[in-house]
């Protein structure tokens, strides 16, 4: 492997891989952290006869904790150099991913089961968990690393990081290049020139005798 191709690859995976791998881990525990709750909201251990524990209201409860959990695990481990200062407005956006990702699943298991006409329960999990799953995580980890933790985002902790070194090499005054003292020493004194007097002698030079 050439040093060229070694770079390559380095920068491949700084950029994109890394981030891959841990948006990766961090959506399986949300996934596991979904299951789970949504399962013991319907077998009523929280309680019993109440909304949380129908279909609609146990999935919701349980996609929205998976949610908060995984916005937080990717703001502070998956994303930590890039997450935003207003906070507020990046778990909006991405809230907003997460739901452009789970329609993507929802359409794909629309076409499998309206369009194409595949109604059996292996095609709807097909279309949904296998088809929808891979392409709304695709959809999501690549909008969250460009969109949501984006380099260019003004109020991300990356950026204002490159901000303030920018000023600081900015406005602070260069210091002074000091000459070596070794080379100022080598240097010799200059010598006066030798004042000439008359006859063609110099001035410490007695003349010669008559």
């Amino acid at each position: 492997m050439t040093i060229a191709a070694g770079r390559v690859l380095a920068r491949i995976w700084h950029g994109l891989l890394a981030y891959a791998v841990k948006f990766g881990i961090v959506g399986l525990v949300g996934l596991v952290i979904d299951v789970t709750l949504f399962n013991l909201l319907r077998l009523g251990v929280f309680g019993e006869g109440h909304w949380a524990q129908s279909a609609i209201g146990a999935k919701t409860i349980s996609t929205s904790v998976a949610i908060v959990f995984n916005w937080l695990g990717n703001r502070y481990w998956t994303f930590r150099r890039h997450r935003r200062r207003n906070y507020v407005r990046e778990f909006a956006e991405y809230v907003v991913v997460s739901l452009g990702g789970m329609a993507i699943a929802l359409l794909c298991l629309w076409v499998s089961h309206h369009v194409l006409g595949y109604t059996s329960l292996v095609a709807d999990n097909i279309a949904t968990n296998v088809v929808g799953l891979a392409l709304g995580t695709a959809f999501r980890f690549l909008l969250y690393r460009f969109w949501v933790y984006g380099h260019h985002r003004a109020d991300g902790l990356s950026n204002l990081d490159r901000v303030e070194e920018a000023q600081r090499s900015l406005f602070e005054e260069p210091e002074p290049i000091e000459e070596p003292e070794a080379r100022r020493s080598d240097v010799p004194a200059a010598t006066p020139p030798a004042r000439r007097g008359s006859a063609g002698t110099t001035a410490d030079t007695p003349p010669p005798a008559s």
